[in-house]
């Protein structure tokens, strides 16, 4: 499913996608579909860029800060301007790797490449997550969790929890899901007595 498209980027790998509208297509994502954690992919029909993580979002008013005069409510007969809704909804996304699609596995790191302009973005399927975590071998990869600690904004922590505990249910190998359960019971510890500090 279509999200949206890239408008600029805050950082090699800090992406702001805006999610399109009723204005620009004819069945616009939900809100469920870009949800806090959500994969995503960075893809034209000529090439695959990366693979990406939803970590923030913000809701774009141009009309919020406004305080000039205001239309009456009585409406005119002889003027009805045609008002568009410019309120817009942008995620921030952080680029985490990119999908092999020859040996169909994922590699896990900072692109070296630039995302361009208006390139657009995805939401992926169960079948390529999964993919996006297995290493040529076929054998759980996490590697990217350095890179949302430092890279994921004031809710990094809460990010990998959300991603962990998405991605411990596609694997079916007991020895890879108790690995990355380790991690998730650790980091949900953390974000707990980091609660209590404050």
């Amino acid at each position: 499913m279509r999200l949206g498209k890239v408008v600029r980027s805050n950082s090699h790998c800090d992406y702001v996608v805006q999610v399109d509208d009723a204005l620009e297509v004819k069945n616009p994502p939900s809100p469920e579909d870009y949800g806090f954690g959500s994969f995503v992919k960075l893809e034209s029909n000529q090439r695959h860029w990366a693979v990406g993580l939803v970590y923030n979002s913000q809701i774009l008013n141009p009309m919020f800060p406004n305080a000039g005069p205001r239309l009456s409510s009585q409406p005119d007969p002889y003027f009805s301007p045609d008002l568009q809704n410019e309120v817009r909804t942008l995620l921030s996304v952080i680029l985490i790797g990119a999908l092999d699609e020859e040996r169909s596995c994922g590699w896990q790191g900072i692109p070296r490449v630039v995302v361009p302009v208006n390139t657009p973005v995805f939401r992926m399927s169960q079948e390529e997550i999964l993919r996006f975590h297995l290493n040529p071998q076929g054998q759980t990869q996490f590697s990217y969790y350095g890179l949302l600690l430092s890279s994921g904004g004031n809710f990094a922590n809460h990010l990998v929890y959300q991603v962990l505990n998405d991605i411990i249910p596609m694997f079916s190998d007991p020895a890879q899901r108790r690995a990355l359960q380790i991690l998730s019971k650790e980091l949900a510890w953390k974000i707990t007595v980091g609660a209590i500090r404050r």
